[in-house]
């Protein structure tokens, strides 16, 4: 599609916008309008189907650039794999991915007996191939790989078991991410010989699987590619950083036409599946008006649908002024502190893309820690979205059951107890345990039982142990000078077992029973006058 198609379709959005709804693209429209609905405050927990070709290899994250990176594991496994990356690049695994065991229906139900409220599809990772009907990007699940319509498979599940449905958008990052698949070895027998994206192109196809789709419409042109003479790994590596491995979120140099073509596949997306939550993998909107004018039109449509913005549209690192019309995502990271406003944590049990040493390893995070993690988050009036990765066959592994057996035991015993339509209390906790406040920033967090988190359900407070103790716990928020108007008149775990308790001028003192087999992280409903 030529840039003066493009436009032509830009053109007619702000019709179709004022057909479904009357908020113009500016931040002033976008922060006066929206209002976050209850639906996400009272989930508190969704499950991610973080799935793409990238989990064909089974070798973890970011597998369609870092393959292209000479002297990096990724590298090393392709070329012994699939062969060297001028003769086989990415669009060749892309076509690989068959999904020929998934079975969505299973998977949703597995996911809502966890505790999940709201379930995520990945629509478009930053390989740039569309996982939906896509009408404006030829790169799509329907003509490559599994040959159906993935995104309106999972919605189809996800909205049969009653729960609400999401999805990703990461593609406004494949311009500067496919880089390096235009650059060549340094050293070696093929040394300056460049990779597939660069000589390839729609004429190409003719006779081949990929016959009428143009390579570079994937790779996204080559903008930013490292010039020659580079001669070692290690040189080659620090142009990349310094170059395409930013975090950009302006238009590749040279081609408008691409944040253009990324409104019209973004508008279609939302369009067509109506999902209630969508997850831009950005700091802030992307480039600049052009994703204001995708907020606008998402919001548009829930307003033409429902009369009132009943949608949620998260990004990262934002501002005070931004968040009042986008919710924050904060990957892989912590919050040191009671957030005013609902924000969302997304994280994996593994990498983002299936790794199978993680299986073979067993190093995968617990249900334990999963279940830690949000609580914390709970605590602090966030939500938590977890990814359980997926085989490219659409399958998860045994392993992986086994941490969802845990937090579905967990969860079915407390999560309406103490998650599911909670509400932070007046602190969010105390304990020994800090965090560090930021993206990627969650390393292995040692909790113990006296880091103390509080939720309100109804007119009970929840104080959740983030380990089984075994001896008397002391909440010093919960003593008689920390709280001089309430009383305490129940203590009991959820399910109903009494909990001994004494309050002192100091602390509520607590005295739990042994764990019986499987207990892992103890709830305290404590009721009284006073408390909440």
């Amino acid at each position: 599609m030529d840039r003066r198609t493009l436009l032509a379709a830009l053109a007619a959005l702000p019709a179709a916008a004022r057909a479904q709804g009357t908020m113009p693209a500016n931040w002033s429209a976008l922060i006066g309008t929206y209002r976050l609905p209850d639906w996400f405050r009272d989930a508190k927990f969704g499950i991610w189907a973080h799935w793409s070709a990238q989990c064909v290899p089974e070798f973890g994250d970011w597998y369609g650039r870092r393959m292209y990176q000479q002297g990096d594991p990724f590298y090393d496994h392709h070329l012994k794999t699939y062969g060297h990356p001028a003769d086989r690049g990415f669009m060749e695994i892309e076509n690989l991915w068959r999904a020929e065991a998934w079975d969505p229906a299973w998977l949703v139900r597995r996911y809502k007996a966890a505790g999940a409220k709201y379930v995520m599809a990945l629509a478009c990772h930053h390989d740039n191939l569309d996982a939906y009907d896509s009408a404006h990007h030829a790169w799509n699940t329907l003509r490559v790989g599994p040959r159906r319509d993935i995104v309106g498979t999972w919605e189809r599940a996800v909205r049969a078991e009653g729960l609400r449905f999401g999805v990703s958008n990461h593609a406004s990052h494949a311009w500067h991410w496919y880089q390096p698949a235009y650059a060549y070895d340094t050293e070696g027998p093929r040394a300056g010989e460049r990779y597939d994206a660069w000589h390839l192109t729609k004429e190409d196809g003719a006779g081949t699987w990929w016959e009428g789709l143009d390579p570079q419409e994937l790779y996204g042109g080559a903008v930013m590619a490292p010039p020659p003479g580079i001669t070692s790994t290690a040189g080659m590596a620090a142009w990349h950083a310094t170059h395409d491995g930013r975090w950009m979120e302006f238009s590749p140099p040279g081609n408008p036409a691409f944040a253009d073509k990324w409104l019209l596949r973004q508008n279609d997306l939302v369009d067509k599946y109506r999902p209630d939550i969508v997850y831009f993998d950005n700091y802030g909107l992307p480039f600049g008006p052009v994703g204001v004018a995708a907020a606008a039109h998402y919001y548009n449509g829930a307003i033409a649908r429902d009369g009132v913005t009943d949608v949620v549209l998260t990004a990262k690192v934002l501002s005070p002024f931004e968040r009042q019309a986008l919710v924050e995502d904060v990957e892989r990271g912590w919050s040191d502190r009671l957030r005013d406003q609902p924000w969302q944590t997304c994280t994996c049990i593994g990498d983002w893309h299936y790794n199978r040493a993680r299986f073979l390893q067993r190093s995968y995070v617990p249900a334990k820690q999963v279940i830690q993690r949000l609580c914390d988050v709970v605590a602090k009036n966030g939500n938590l979205l977890l990814s359980i990765p997926m085989r490219g066959d659409g399958t998860i592994d045994a392993e992986e059951e086994r941490v969802l057996d845990g937090i579905t035991a967990w969860m079915q015993l407390n999560g309406e107890a103490a998650i599911h339509g909670s509400r932070p209390w007046r602190i969010y906790g105390e304990g020994p345990t800090s965090v560090q406040a930021g993206m990627h920033t969650e390393g292995d967090t040692l909790f113990t039982p006296q880091d103390v988190r509080f939720t309100v359900t109804g007119d009970t407070l929840n104080a959740v142990l983030l380990d089984w103790p075994g001896q008397p716990v002391r909440i010093a928020a919960l003593g008689r000078t920390a709280l001089p108007a309430a009383r305490i008149e129940r203590a009991t775990l959820t399910g109903g077992r009494p909990v001994p308790f004494r309050r002192t001028a100091d602390a509520l003192e607590l005295d739990l029973p042994p764990a019986a087999s499987g207990d892992m992280i103890p709830v305290v409903r404590l009721e009284g006058a006073g408390l909440v």
